[in-house]
């Protein structure tokens, strides 16, 4: 027997998730189809990546199971199947038998149960299983033969991967889901138990439901929430934790009439398969089998509509439901051409004159696009059609390549006409490079990678080969397959046209194949479609030139810096030791444990999977909070060590050698909301609230000549709040530019504006930003350090005196479950797949997003249209400035000093004129030599 892994595939969960993850998709005759497709793509994933694997795939049979005899109310507050997804069911079956997929249905059980008989059998004989499927509760069956994958979330679930996701081992996981209960299933659990108390009596007693039941003494003694009470709680409901028990588990013996060995795929129907794909409408699938030679039976029949509630996005390996793409060639048989000889490259450049629309990438020796140098271009001018330009490829025995500086010169009339439409894969980077090769390239019209950041922030990785995977379903050449890995990697310059041509010409192929599939996807959403053409494409080159302009540091003063944290870092390790009474190694969780629980009896806060006392971060600033010493060196000394090891030492590294300034990489397709991010160096995080992280600030300094001028948008979230909520009393306050803060503590504590104390107008300032982040009562009253009681107090009060913000949070909960996403106000997405969970934190989780996301992605937006506005305004503005950074809500500029105060109040009216709200957009700025002393 072959021990290729057994595939099993959960239907009925992929079926749901694919329903209510994507956009409705229907064909001509108004008939649903995205469910299908969706599927059909995973199937397809699955099948390309394990060729030679048996397959099943199995889905819930109709009628009650056995479980429904156990217990009348199981599953009984499950809503009924949307119609929209009943109908697709016989036309998915259709498609996966005409495939050759075996599809297991099995009355009396649920497809889980079969999916446990299956594997358990298949492990019994030390076969490897890959069960595939988007259901937590399956980690019950994890073992060292079976392994959980989910394809939506390019997630792997083994045994350690369940002990760190859920904190025990797959062996608990029935006794967890027994104590908590199933809402979604309506499994009872043990009434009051959640899921940190569920957690915590497994992992404190170290089993199962009958190791509790044998101690329930020693629960008292556990440090959980409620641990005197709990023993009779638990043993009045030990019934019903038993009955939970039973319906939590998946059944492993079902009696099957099918033989594991029996499971291998046949070679299908094709003529079934392409009368359905048509009758689906499933262009690109038809136009594959008619390529094939097939030719269709007669039609069959199919299904009728469909509504989203998204339990999890979906991210198959193949083209998503949604408006079909133009056919293409397989990929397998692109024509790529590796241009060597003048005539070639001249009849590839009238190519690129006469394209519409020309994909271009760049190869170098580097990612850093300030250091990379220019070994090679590649273009495609449509699917399957691309061509590899090398320049400099060095390694012994490469052949004569054209002239570097011809072939730049002929291109740099097209790339520089902003009339000429290119698309790229992360352009930025493309353009960058160019740029230090003296071509300023405009007209870039599309990027694949942000168009698919744009459709669905949260749904995948936005790297090609990610997006090859998802999309196109096809595996890319990585670049380490051709280079090689670790200190061995070759540089691209070094690596035989053989292997660099195919993998650049791919490239572009991708680029422009991925464009094609994703574009048409955008231009059915026009929101997004704006998001993309009026934001993220237009903040490409603004981008591009903020790093290329970088940022002067003063490395002696980080130096000095440096030496100082060295010095304050020993002392603190000599005060670690003197208040541990030993030495020991600050950095080992075990040592350090061992001291504060075990030599020192401090209380446990939380314990790790494996049950141990943490030493988390959380841990030590909890503990450090009610007063104890060693907690609190320990946060200071790691604070400390952060600082140097990322900034001061890190920083004078991080200079470019040419330009003597740094340049750092700003990332527009990585976080949900829409803010950009940055990398070497990671300008978002450097503390301000210290006098030792502004003291990092103060390195960032202004040339000769030069001051900075930091630009900072006021209170912008709140101010966000406000237009969404359209609360009186908000906007009223923001309209007369009263302090928001003391107004809202007049308003919570019952006193004028002038009696508001400074505790008091800090109160509100916590309330006000927090429940911008869905801040619970407790989180209040741990920030304010009063009772919960009296947070709650505070809370209620302000959503007396703000009825419309609570309005909005309510509104929005609503919005986000019935649709599966927020919109910022330029229509941004962010959808939430776990705003329907089962697991009340996570959807707990979802809400809080929810909530916030409209108001951090509205900001985001904002600034990102701020610095479109300012990059095209400044050069024609006669000031002898330029932008340098962004960070948070903040450009910061370069300007010369005796233009500063001149330039300040048109740059804040630019910034405040891009968008408008129910209360004035806010901007302050301030100057200086250094970046604090600005901000």
């Amino acid at each position: 027997m072959s021990n290729a892994p057994l595939i099993l595939v959960d239907g009925s969960s992929y079926l749901y998730r694919a329903f209510h993850a994507l956009p409705p998709l229907t064909n001509s005759k108004g008939l649903p189809t995205g469910a299908v497709k969706g599927v059909l793509n995973m199937l397809r994933s699955l099948r390309k990546s394990y060729p030679d694997s048996p397959l099943a795939v199995v889905f819930d049979a109709k009628g009650p199971t056995f479980r429904d005899e156990m217990f009348a109310d199981y599953k009984a507050q499950r809503p009924p199947m949307p119609d929209d997804l009943r109908v697709q069911i016989e036309p998915l079956h259709a498609c996966i038998h005409a495939l050759g997929l075996p599809l297991l249905c099995v009355e009396g059980v649920e497809a889980d149960d079969v999916i446990g008989t299956l594997a358990r059998s298949s492990a019994a004989a030390s076969r490897p299983v890959i069960i595939s499927t988007g259901d937590k509760d399956m980690a019950q069956l994890v073992d060292g033969h079976i392994t959980l994958v989910n394809t939506m979330t390019n997630t792997t679930l083994d045994v350690p991967g369940v002990a760190e996701k859920f904190g025990i081992g797959p062996e608990l996981i029935i006794d967890y889901l027994a104590l908590m209960g199933d809402k979604v299933d309506n499994i009872p659990g043990v009434p009051g138990v959640g899921e940190k108390t569920a957690l915590g009596l497994l992992q404190g007693l170290g089993g199962g439901l009958d190791v509790i039941y044998a101690n329930l003494e020693a629960v008292r003694t556990l440090d959980i929430r409620g641990a005197k009470k709990l023993p009779e709680k638990l043993a009045e409901h030990k019934d019903m934790a038993y009955l939970s028990y039973q319906l939590a588990t998946i059944k492993t013996d079902v009696a099957l009439d099918v033989e594991l060995d029996a499971l291998h795929p046949s070679d299908g129907d094709s003529a079934a398969l392409l009368a359905l794909y048509q009758d689906l409408e499933f262009k690109s699938w038809v136009d594959e089998l008619q390529r094939a030679g097939v030719a269709a039976t007669a039609k069959p029949a199919t299904a009728t509509h469909a509504t989203p509630n998204q339990d999890d996005l979906f991210g198959s390996s193949d083209s998503p439901a949604t408006a079909e793409e133009p056919a293409q060639p397989e990929i397998s048989a692109a024509q790529y051409e590796t241009i060597l000889e003048p005539a070639d490259w001249q009849r590839w450049l009238g190519k690129l004159q006469q394209a519409e629309l020309i994909t271009f990438d760049t190869e170098t020796t580097s990612v850093d696009a300030m250091q990379a140098e220019l070994v090679g271009l590649s273009f495609a001018v449509q699917a399957g059609e691309a061509c590899y330009v090398p320049l400099a490829h060095s390694y012994m025995g490469a052949p004569q390549q054209l002239d570097r500086t011809q072939v730049l010169n002929d291109l740099r009339p097209l790339l520089e006409d902003p009339h000429k439409a290119k698309l790229a894969q992360n352009g930025k980077y493309d353009i960058n490079v160019l740029a230090r090769a003296g071509i300023n390239v405009q007209g870039l019209a599309f990027d694949s990678m942000l168009e698919s950041y744009v459709l669905n922030a949260t749904a995948t990785r936005h790297d090609m080969d990610s997006l090859a995977l998802k999309y196109l379903g096809h595996s890319t050449i990585r670049f380490e397959d051709i280079a090689g890995k670790g200190a061995k990697q070759l540089t691209f310059d070094q690596i035989a046209l053989e292997q660099a041509a195919p993998y650049a010409a791919e490239d572009a192929d991708i680029t422009l194949r991925l464009h094609q599939a994703l574009h048409a996807q955008l231009q059915a959403t026009p929101s997004l479609a704006r998001v993309l053409s009026e934001i993220e494409m237009p903040l490409v080159p603004v981008l591009a030139s903020i790093e290329r302009n970088g940022a002067l540091v003063d490395a002696k003063r980080l130096g000095e810096h440096s030496l100082e944290l060295g010095q304050k870092l020993e002392a603190l390790e000599r005060e670690a030791f003197a208040l541990a009474g030993e030495e020991f190694n600050l950095n080992s969780p075990k040592q350090l444990g061992e001291i504060l629980f075990t030599k020192l009896g401090l209380p446990v806060i939380s314990k790790t999977a494996k049950g141990q006392p943490s030493t988390a971060e959380s841990v030590l600033a909890e503990l450090a909070e009610q007063d104890y010493e060693l907690p609190k060196v320990i946060m200071q000394q790691r604070t400390l060590a952060k600082l140097k090891s990322t900034y001061t030492d890190r920083l004078p590294e991080q200079i470019n050698p040419h330009t003597g300034r740094i340049h750092t990489s700003y990332h527009q397709a990585v976080t949900a909301t829409g803010r950009l991010s940055s990398s070497d160096p990671n300008l978002q995080n450097i503390p301000i609230r210290t006098a030792e992280g502004r003291r990092i600030r103060q390195a960032f300094v202004a040339p000769q000549g030069y001051r900075l001028l930091a630009a900072d948008y006021s209170q912008i979230e709140l101010r966000i709040m406000a237009h969404l909520a359209q609360d009186p009393g908000l906007l009223d306050a923001f309209r007369h530019d009263r302090d928001v803060h003391r107004a809202t503590a007049a308003e919570v504590f019952g006193v004028t504006l002038d009696e508001v104390s400074t505790d008091q107008r800090r109160s509100a300032k916590a309330i006000n930003f927090g429940l911008i982040y869905g801040m619970s009562a407790f989180g209040l009253a741990k920030q304010l350090g009063v009772e919960r009681k009296e947070a709650q107090a505070y809370i209620d009060r302000y959503f007396e005196r703000y009825p419309g913000v609570l309005a909005y949070m309510e509104r929005t909960r609503e919005q986000a479950a019935s649709q599966g996403y927020v919109e910022t106000l330029f229509g941004r997405r962010l959808y939430l797949p776990d705003i329907n969970a089962r697991n009340p934190a996570l959807r707990k989780g979802a809400e809080r997003t929810a909530i916030n996301a409209p108001m951090q992605g509205t900001a985001a937006d904002i600034m990102k249209k701020a610095m479109i506005a300012v990059h095209h305004w400044l050069p024609n503005s006669g000031f002898d400035a330029r932008v340098i950074l962004q960070v948070h809500d903040e450009l910061v500029l370069e300007v010369r000093e005796d233009q500063v105060e001149a330039l300040r109040a048109p740059l804040c009216e630019v910034m405040a004129n891009v968008a408008e709200l129910a209360v004035p957009l806010v901007v302050e700025a301030g100057a200086g030599d250094n970046w604090d002393e600005a901000h």
